[in-house]
């Protein structure tokens, strides 16, 4: 941690004072004593006044628990990045250090000998009367005893119930009754521009309040979650602490921040709270988290490609792969299809694929509307569930070349038909081998050994049928190309050169 000191505290806080002081002076004097209501613009509500935090601090900070986390260590190691710089922070102001942070000291530092080093510092909330916590999957993760500390100064040991890494939720269980639980919000409910509150403990400082404005939500940093960011004050150790709104509910957990310097830059993200509810219910009723899978390798629909397949606008999911005896597989989707609905509910970006598909429940069968060759198609899919670590595999086909073989010059493409020992490999029923791409075909991003499947939203099983389609196209006109590189499947839109 780096603080840097100009000159001394007590001058500079009285330069500023007297600033401010005269730039509010000036400001009252030059003001118009114009009354309230000719000063609204429109509907938009005149500001009463900045908001009182007080009455939410004491409904909601009995719920706001410090969570300490150890892990054993052999003597001789040294205390982590993080560790040295929350001791550096306390040593630098003066601050004592909190319950279980002690400094390094050569008693520590004999090697072969076992000891327990502080880990983290996190914050938590209680979710029932009878123990159960929430808090972050990273405050608590790999620590070997996890320690939770009350309000009220009291301590307990708290069992690991369950973790979820991918939305970073986990619970812990104390032995303890009566604890004051949080009251759960609607996420739905929060607007852009709405003051939200903080507890927590930043650098293992207990109930520290901060508070800021929602500034976006459905913020995309995640395959599963959708964030809340706002502006309020996050640093290490807030992490697992409860986003408040002004009814004193719970409608997010501060998860991460946006920083270049490790500390808070006036961007943080909080996981929503219905999410995270979903995921606590699954880690206390069975201890671990089960997602729906459909075996699909998807990316975003660019305004080109929509444009050129007649979709119109660029939305839903475009299928770049589909997993061998994936439920995808079996219920007919295919390489190139785009995914617009999933049991009924439009998907608006890629992303929203995967979080409806995630929490469906394995085993049950939905709809998915795909748009396919021009035309939209419905088709039943019974879903799977997501396997831990799965890597997909992306074979590679054999390059051989029978003798069949054409040039487009128009869109600077050389092909060959495709051997039944490829069409078998990649599990193909046609398609055309690109042997070269110039032009305008390498400007589009094609290249050698890519496989089309379709030419203007037209299947292809051949050369002939390949020549065919692109013979009626309008050579004025881009022309979109289905294509697929070793297990993806991808458009792209060829701008044939013109005379």
């Amino acid at each position: 941690m780096q603080i840097h000191t100009h000159r001394p505290w007590g001058k500079r806080l009285a330069a500023v004072a007297l600033v401010t002081s005269l730039s509010v002076a000036a400001t009252v004097a030059l003001m118009p004593l114009k009354p309230l209501a000719a000063q609204s613009v429109g509907a938009v509500p005149s500001v009463r006044g900045l908001p009182d935090f007080t009455d939410l601090v004491d409904a909601v900070g009995p719920s706001v628990v410090n969570i300490r986390t150890v892990e054993k260590v052999r003597g001789g190691a040294r205390p982590s990045g993080q560790e040295e710089q929350m001791l550096e922070f306390f040593r630098r102001f003066g601050i004592p250090l909190p319950p279980g942070v002690t400094p390094r000291g050569p008693r520590a530092e004999r090697d072969g000998e076992e000891a327990e080093r502080p880990r983290g510092v996190g914050s938590g909330f209680a979710l029932t009367a009878d123990g159960f916590i929430m808090t972050n999957a990273h405050v608590v993760d790999g620590a070997d005893e996890v320690i939770v500390t009350l309000p009220d100064k009291r301590e307990f040991k708290a069992r690991i119930v369950g973790t979820d890494k991918r939305t970073d939720v986990a619970v812990v269980k104390i032995e303890a009754t009566g604890l004051n639980a949080v009251k759960i919000g609607d996420v739905s409910r929060l607007r852009v521009g709405e003051w939200v509150m903080a507890i927590g403990s930043p650098f293992g400082l207990e109930n520290t309040v901060t508070a800021g404005i929602v500034s976006a939500k459905q913020r995309d940093t995640g395959d599963y979650l959708p964030f809340i960011q706002t502006d309020v004050a996050i640093n290490p150790g807030n992490s697992g602490g409860p986003l408040i709104n002004m009814r004193g509910e719970v409608v997010g957990i501060n998860s991460q921040i946006y920083s270049r310097s490790g500390g808070f830059q006036g961007i943080s993200f909080a996981i929503p709270i219905d999410e995270a509810v979903r995921v606590s219910d699954q880690l206390r009723s069975s201890g671990r988290v089960t997602r729906g899978r459909i075996g699909v390798g998807i990316d975003q629909v660019s305004k080109e490609v929509a444009e050129s397949i007649g979709l119109g606008k660029p939305e839903g999911a475009l299928v770049r792969s589909v997993e061998p005896d994936s439920p995808a597989a079996k219920a007919g989707i295919e390489p190139g299809d785009i995914i617009v609905r999933f049991d009924g509910k439009a998907i608006e970006k890629s992303v929203d694929l995967p979080r409806l598909v995630g929490n469906t429940k394995p085993g049950a069968r939905s709809t998915v509307t795909v748009f396919r060759r021009g035309s939209t198609k419905d088709l039943t899919i019974t879903i799977g569930e997501v396997e831990p670590e799965r890597v997909a595999q992306r074979p590679e086909s054999k390059d051989t070349k029978p003798p069949a073989t054409s040039l487009v010059k128009s869109l600077g493409l050389s092909l060959s038909e495709l051997t039944d020992a490829a069409k078998a490999e990649l599990k193909l029923n046609g398609g055309v081998r690109i042997d070269g791409a110039e032009g305008a075909a390498a400007r589009a991003g094609l290249r050698e050994g890519d496989v089309i499947l379709a030419v203007a939203n037209t299947e292809v099983r051949g050369l002939k049928e390949f020549e065919a389609v692109v013979a009626k196209a309008d050579k004025s006109r881009p022309i979109n190309v289905l294509f697929r590189r070793g297990e993806w499947a991808q458009y792209a839109v060829i701008r044939p050169a013109t005379r």
